[in-house]
């Protein structure tokens, strides 16, 4: 069965500001505590944090547990506002994935989202479908993301208080 993927979004408030919170997410060396697919990521090419145009490398793990790497790069980087970057891989196409950061009361509405903008290829799927087996990789996404903006909470409000 081939799967698709478009385009899906989750929000949850935080009781943090969105600096604290774009602070951590635009932090890409912390994304293993947050996201449950990132096993690894560090600044590459010169970079240093956040600004358009740096890139990173990411190691993933899914599935069966096999980890492979990506090179995603930075497209928004607007402090308390958005971080956002894009990643591209060989047959697994091109993903965005944003940040939003929208005040609201004492603490902040965080939006996470990807965007397809290069499918996935006949031979992503099968990679997807069989060596990983991942059945049905929207609805994976949308968990991933309710978990990383539920760790997200943990992370910020942890440190609000601290």
């Amino acid at each position: 069965m081939r799967q698709n993927l478009t385009t899906d979004a989750v929000e949850r408030y935080i009781e943090a500001s969105p600096e604290l919170l774009y602070d951590i997410v635009s932090d890409v060396t912390r994304t293993p505590e947050l996201s449950p697919e990132i096993v690894k990521c560090t600044w590459v090419k010169g970079a240093t944090g956040p600004a358009v145009g740096a890139r990173f490398r990411a190691i993933n793990s899914v599935g069966r547990g096999r980890t492979w790497p990506n090179w995603p790069i930075v497209i928004t980087a607007d402090r308390g506002r958005e971080f956002a970057f894009s990643r591209t891989e060989p047959f697994a196409g091109t993903l965005e994935w944003r940040y939003r950061f929208i005040p609201e009361g004492t603490g902040t509405r965080v939006v996470e989202s990807y965007t397809v903008t290069k499918p996935v290829t006949p031979i992503g799927w099968f990679f997807i479908d069989t060596v990983s087996r991942l059945k049905d990789r929207a609805g994976d996404l949308r968990c991933g993301m309710t978990e990383t903006l539920e760790r997200l909470a943990a992370v910020a409000e942890g440190e609000h208080i601290s």
